[in-house]
């Protein structure tokens, strides 16, 4: 049985929504028509039931043997999976797969491998929509790029989009990284990308929905 937490990014700014909603609501049940107060509590609750659903942290383990195998990073649609100039790390040809994420989506971000994080940061950026190319280039981003223990390198980029306003990175450089562990969190609508070798194995196609730390979408060549 799956259950379902509420993600710490999302902790202090449920209660400070809580605690606004109802500051704001006070003055109208005291000086306002009721019909009025149950409409701003009605539109109170409903936001109030989003924040808390938009953070939602659901507890995903998944047992696979083959260390090659690449899971989602995080849930969405595959919007993208072509060969691309790599130009920031790589400076390369790399399969690129990207993953959209919308508002209603977790956005939670998982390690898609297990191995060691050989380099993570952010860059500073614009905020256009996260289902845009350039989007990959332009906007705020963080980039990880992870070594299998197969010394096979491959990268993620988280990508803030034109609602999200702020990633979360928890990679650190030098760190052994493992499956069913969190690699950080995009708030509202955004995007990963992540930059394989041309040889990988793909068993998603684009359109197709996926789940973080849950869907296997493709598997690294020996």
């Amino acid at each position: 049985m799956k259950t379902l937490r509420i993600h710490r990014e999302g902790r202090n700014l449920i209660f400070g929504t809580a605690l606004l909603l109802f500051l704001f609501n006070v003055p109208i049940y005291l000086y306002f028509p009721h019909w009025i107060f149950g409409i701003t509590l009605a539109l109170a609750a409903l936001l109030l039931v989003f924040v808390t659903y938009f953070f939602r942290n659901p507890v995903r383990v998944l047992e696979i043997d083959d260390p090659n195998f690449l899971i989602a990073p995080a849930d969405g649609r595959v919007v993208v999976i072509e060969p691309t100039d790599e130009n920031e790390y790589f400076h390369e040809r790399k399969l690129q797969v990207s993953i959209f994420m919308s508002p209603f989506n977790v956005h939670a971000n998982w390690y898609p491998i297990e191995g060691q994080v050989l380099i993570s940061e952010h860059q500073k950026g614009r905020h256009k929509g996260a289902w845009l190319p350039k989007s990959s280039t332009e906007n705020e981003r963080s980039l990880i790029v992870i070594e299998t223990p197969n010394k096979v390198q491959i990268a993620v980029r988280q990508i803030a989009g034109a609602m999200a306003r702020r990633i979360v990175t928890y990679a650190t450089p030098g760190h052994q990284i493992h499956r069913n562990t969190h690699l950080g969190f995009i708030k509202l609508g955004s995007r990963v990308d992540m930059y394989l070798p041309l040889d990988t194995e793909m068993f998603v196609e684009v359109g197709e929905s996926v789940r973080g730390n849950e869907t296997i979408i493709g598997r690294l060549a020996d």
